[in-house]
């Protein structure tokens, strides 16, 4: 009987010496993940000196991809043009009455948000580094030689900017990106929204800084290892003034973990859904910085 409560006793001791072990395991990891964006401030500080960094966040945002079956459910009846992206059909689509001055306007917000002058030197800067997209094949052997399509000293450095192909029409190109992402932003190009959507298309490592007065979209990169000399250079991509912005929506219920949607609306009506793959303590933060726009918020 004795050697049947021993052989109890240790079995207890050794579940409950796992308890605690996992418990404390599980301690660690909240430690490890109860992270602060002091160096991410400090670095973007001097960027913004007449404003006072709120938050800057620590992993890029990015349009979320789930958004493919709902269009494939609404354009059943259009199947083939969905499939084929004739930018012909989703000019009509779209509601795009004239591709060449809609490709003027979609401009008009990037110039505004983006805070930089369309110019070939300044967006130039802004895109070094981006890996450009192939450019299309050499025609056959005695075919015409495929020249680059006229563009305006604007238009081209837009075009630079986030890589556009040289040798398709920009109305085709840009058509074509706002049906793949109309699903999670309001489908206009020519809005706030639209500009941050190309943004978001085109770069990668993009996280989100809010000010006092403004949101920014910055190109970035990952915090370093620990002892690593931390040699990020930040640049402001895109921004916009605070009072542009109606609503923050945010709703946790659904979002996988880590991972937490949210959806802004600005003042021209137009909307973006956006995911930050961020920790609690992360996405906590932003929350605070936001705390005075309007919108819904996760319960606690």
């Amino acid at each position: 009987m004795s050697g049947g409560l021993g052989r109890l006793g240790r079995l207890t001791d050794a579940v409950l010496g796992g308890a605690r072990a996992a418990r404390d395991k599980a301690r660690e990891l909240r430690d490890e993940f109860r992270t602060t964006d002091e160096p991410e401030r400090a670095l973007v500080a001097p960027l913004l000196p007449d404003q006072e960094v709120r938050y800057v966040g620590l992993a890029p945002v990015r349009a979320p991809e789930n958004h493919r079956a709902g269009s494939q459910l609404v354009d059943r009846v259009n199947a083939e043009v969905a499939e084929a992206l004739d930018p012909r059909a989703l000019f009509g689509l779209l509601n795009i009455v004239n591709p060449v001055a809609w490709v003027d306007a979609v401009m008009t917000p990037v110039r505004i948000a983006a805070g930089v002058l369309l110019l070939p030197g300044k967006a130039a800067v802004l895109a070094a580094g981006t890996p450009a997209p192939a450019e299309p094949e050499p025609p056959p052997a005695g075919a015409e030689p495929r020249e680059p399509l006229p563009l305006t000293d604007e238009q081209e450095a837009f075009r630079a900017l986030f890589r556009l192909s040289r040798y398709r029409p920009l109305a085709d190109q840009l058509a074509e990106i706002a049906y793949r992402r109309r699903y999670v932003f309001s489908g206009d190009l020519a809005t706030l929204a639209g500009s941050l959507l190309l943004f978001l298309e085109r770069y990668t490592g993009t996280p989100l800084a809010v000010t006092d007065t403004r949101l920014h979209l910055l190109r970035m990169g990952r915090r370093p290892d620990e002892g690593r000399e931390d040699r990020r250079r930040p640049q402001v991509l895109w921004s916009v003034d605070r009072r542009r912005i109606a609503r923050i929506d945010s709703d946790h219920s659904g979002a996988r973990l880590m991972q937490f949607p949210s959806t802004i609306v600005f003042d021209d009506g137009s909307w973006i859904r956006i995911v930050n793959p961020a920790t609690r303590d992360d996405q906590s933060r932003f929350l605070a910085a936001v705390r005075d726009l309007p919108g819904q918020r996760p319960t606690p």
